[in-house]
């Protein structure tokens, strides 16, 4: 079987090689089945989307399917296009304090409106804890200052804001002299592959979801309320691509990522491995680490195409 395959991943957010490495695990399958891949377009998430209804891109493997619905609408929707199985699961947002600090019993954000507990992460000497937070005109920002406000937090904490690498650097140096730290993020992303959550640091969960406009999204995410919208991160093609290659549709509703791989990824990038045979090296790597899985997706692919 032989398809020229276009796609398009996505450099927002990210380093802008970061995207790369989801894509290029399924570029390699797909090659692997005989396919012959277009040399990938960057884009922003809503012209990806844009590609994709008018015919100009194959597919991308980096739509959100809550936050993108918009965008997949507008762009056509399901008269032109599918979302295809679930490739990343969990790509979650939120608050993390250090697991030191968690474990002492800090496990939901409404704690902070105690000053005893919000002075433990003081960084400043004004009382007030110091939550390293959004970057400004993110989306991210409105949901914070929004839950300051609704939580009644504004007393005794302090959103900082500005360059997120800068304020993740001093969190990570705070963190690494046993001091505890409060921070948003977002997964994947290279934060949480310095940061682990589970080993390093822990999610905070929220009261009550409450979100910007009355929005009404599941914020749940085993069995605590982060406060910002769980979401999954899959495969959007065009459908008469997908009629057309039943092995490259099975392959998108079989191949399942994990999120901790690509912020794991993403870490390498951000210490300098970001060229391009640096992130074919790490999808090798990958593979090589998950052989019988990746062997498992192209036999299911195969079989489809029979």
């Amino acid at each position: 079987m032989t398809s020229r395959v276009r796609a398009s991943p996505c450099a927002r957010c990210c380093p802008p090689k970061s995207r790369f490495f989801q894509h290029r695990i399924l570029f390699r399958a797909l090659e692997d089945l005989g396919y012959t891949i277009a040399q990938p377009n960057e884009a922003e998430y809503q012209t990806i989307h844009v590609a994709i209804g008018a015919g100009d891109a194959d597919f991308t493997a980096v739509s959100w399917e809550t936050l993108h619905k918009g965008f997949f609408d507008e762009a056509g929707g399901t008269k032109v296009m599918s979302r295809v199985g679930n490739y990343i699961a969990g790509a979650l947002q939120g608050y993390l304090i250090d697991k030191a600090t968690y474990d002492s019993g800090v496990h939901d954000l409404s704690q902070l409106k105690d000053p005893v507990i919000a002075k433990k992460f003081d960084s400043d000497g004004d009382g007030k804890a110091d939550l390293a937070g959004c970057i400004p005109g993110w989306g991210c920002e409105r949901v914070i200052e929004h839950e300051l406000d609704e939580y009644k937090l504004r007393d005794t904490v302090t959103h900082n804001q500005g360059s997120y690498q800068a304020m993740m650097a001093d969190t990570i140096a705070r963190f690494k002299t046993g001091k505890p730290v409060l921070y948003y993020t977002w997964t994947p992303y290279w934060v949480s592959g310095v940061l682990v959550p589970g080993k390093d640091v822990e999610w905070l969960s929220v009261p009550y979801t409450s979100l910007p406009d009355g929005a009404k999204l599941n914020t749940e995410f085993n069995g605590k309320n982060l406060g910002f919208a769980v979401d999954n991160i899959g495969v959007v093609a065009r459908n008469d691509f997908l009629v057309k290659n039943p092995a490259a549709k099975k392959l998108f509703e079989v191949a399942k990522l994990d999120i901790n791989d690509i912020s794991a990824e993403n870490k390498l990038i951000t210490d300098g491995q970001k060229t391009s045979a640096d992130i074919d090296r790490h999808v090798a790597n990958w593979i090589k680490a998950n052989q019988a899985t990746y062997d498992s997706w192209l036999k299911s692919a195969r079989d489809a195409a029979k």
